[in-house]
């Protein structure tokens, strides 16, 4: 999967806010992902991440 930092991704399952879009704040073998909503941040692991991920929007 070809990602960059500060791209837009379209999760399967909503953040509890209602939101499916974040922003990717840090690659590697966690992804930092912020909720385009709420402000939130989390990290998820890459294949967790990897695996939920719809799509992605490229605001670069």
């Amino acid at each position: 999967m070809d990602l960059k930092l500060h791209d837009i991704v379209i999760m399967k399952k909503p953040h509890p806010c209602g939101c499916k879009e974040f922003e990717l704040l840090r690659l590697g073998v966690d992804y930092k992902l912020k909720c385009t909503k709420c402000g939130r941040e989390v990290m998820v692991p890459r294949i967790k991440a990897e695996k939920n991920i719809r799509g992605v929007k490229n605001d670069n």
